[in-house]
């Protein structure tokens, strides 16, 4: 409508009817009748001055705009000192100053968001999330343009790679592919992994987020504020609940979510880690002499292959808590898959209090864990390709010096080279599971 209004008398005209600019400016901008009070402009100098400013990201901006607005009312209401951490927006200059530091373009959709807010400050707890079992701790910060700037690799592994996240007790770091090297896309996001069996250190295998910083930072934010991430003592912990992982057995409700940690997990050797937390309660209706003490735990545990591994033990994470009507008990644990996915399922074994001679059993209902989408490292690719075409050319070498050789014993086998071949090309993959499972 801007460029058309040149045209004709009649299209400017028309581009001058300041209600026609009312519906864009909500639209693109999300701009409301108090903001446009506030301003005292007309929608159309409104919709102009804006579009001046941001037009290069109008198909990004309001999308972006409401995910941090929506942000910034849900953590005010349930987290006020994070809304603290947030920085201010960076203008069009300081995005193009980073672009010429690092050498890379930065994606429109990422420098949209950054002329909202400009990440946040280096402080716990993180904007995009915690995690916490035991004494492994983990808080991740978004990352302001300058730390992300100065944190830019260009490292065999990781070449043209951007940190986006940040946590200052681990060094666990969310990366965006700026260009599309090392077998990733670009602008793919993704968690770095290390290859533990590989002797070239840039061997890094990854943990796709997201594969679009739009996607990755807008579908974050929406599990956040519809509750799909809960809120705990003033963090947002990144737990997944699967509305139908609950079972209730009597007056006692059992529910469970479960969190994948890329940090303690790897693709080779294969070893993915889960984190689960489970909520016991009693329904607050429930007579007083309901109330009851859990004595022990029975889990069945089933890794993608349908291994079954049963446990049993005393208590929960060395506790054994009392459950009284309208009393919540929630606690965290973990497991290990050598696969990529795998169930828990089990009950646990409750006795009255009024009735201490009396036993029950409560259902923990089954919940699957499913490790991300992984990519394999490059270097790992090539390099078993060049042990196999080695090989090959070590067999060829062999079968055609055997045509002219004399063989002094037709039938004997040389076992230790075939064993030295099917190590190189046949590693076993060390089983690993958290001892815990509580």
């Amino acid at each position: 409508i801007y460029s058309c209004c040149y045209l004709s008398r009649r299209l400017n005209q028309l581009s001058s009817h300041d209600p026609l600019w009312k519906r864009h400016c909500k639209k693109y901008w999300l701009i409301s009748e108090e903001e446009k009070n506030q301003r005292n402009q007309s929608w159309k100098a409104i919709f102009i001055s804006t579009y001046s400013d941001l037009g290069r990201y109008i198909q990004y901006y309001a999308t972006l705009k409401k995910a941090w607005d929506d942000l910034e009312k849900y953590l005010g209401q349930r987290c006020p000192r994070m809304i603290g951490s947030l920085k201010e927006s960076v203008q069009e200059e300081d995005l193009d100053a980073v672009e010429a530091q690092i050498g890379c373009k930065l994606p429109d959709d990422y420098r949209c968001s950054f002329r909202i807010h400009n990440g946040q400050k280096l402080v716990v707890p993180g904007l995009m999330g915690s995690m916490a079992l035991s004494n492994h701790y983990r808080s991740e910060d978004l990352l302001d343009i300058d730390t992300a700037a100065g944190g830019f690799q260009q490292r065999l592994g990781l070449k043209q790679c951007l940190p986006l996240t940040f946590c200052i007790h681990t060094g666990l770091s969310q990366y965006m592919a700026l260009e599309s090297v090392e077998g990733r896309n670009k602008y793919e996001i993704f968690y770095q992994c290390p290859d533990q069996m590989a002797r070239n250190p840039s061997a890094i295998d990854m943990f796709i987020t997201g594969t679009s910083y739009l996607e990755w930072f807008t579908s974050y934010v929406n599990k956040v504020v519809t509750g799909g991430y809960p809120i705990i003592r003033d963090q947002i912990f990144r737990y997944v609940h699967d509305k139908e992982c609950v079972a209730t057995t009597g007056d006692i409700t059992v529910s469970v979510s479960t969190s994948f940690l890329p940090e303690l997990s790897s693709v080779h050797p294969p070893h993915y880690f889960f984190t689960y937390r489970i909520r016991i309660e009693m329904s607050k209706d429930a007579l007083p002499e309901k109330a009851c003490q859990l004595d022990s735990r029975y889990w069945r545990i089933t890794n993608a292959k349908g291994d079954v591994e049963e446990v049993q033990g005393p208590g929960v994470v060395g506790e054994f808590p009392i459950i009284s009507p309208g009393r919540v008990y929630e606690y965290t644990s973990c497991t290990t898959f050598s696969t990529t996915s795998g169930y828990m399922e089990g009950y646990y074994t409750f006795h009255c209090l009024y009735y201490k001679d009396r036993f029950f059993n409560v259902t923990i209902p089954r919940f699957h864990m499913v490790c991300p989408t992984f990519k394999v490292s490059t270097a790992r690719i090539v390099s078993e390709d060049a042990v196999f075409l080695v090989l090959l050319l070590i067999g060829q070498y062999e079968t055609n010096h055997n045509e002219y050789a004399v063989d002094e014993d037709e039938d004997s086998t040389d076992t230790d080279e075939y064993e030295d071949r099917r190590r190189v090309l046949d590693i076993p993959a060390p089983s690993g599971r958290c001892p815990r499972h509580t």
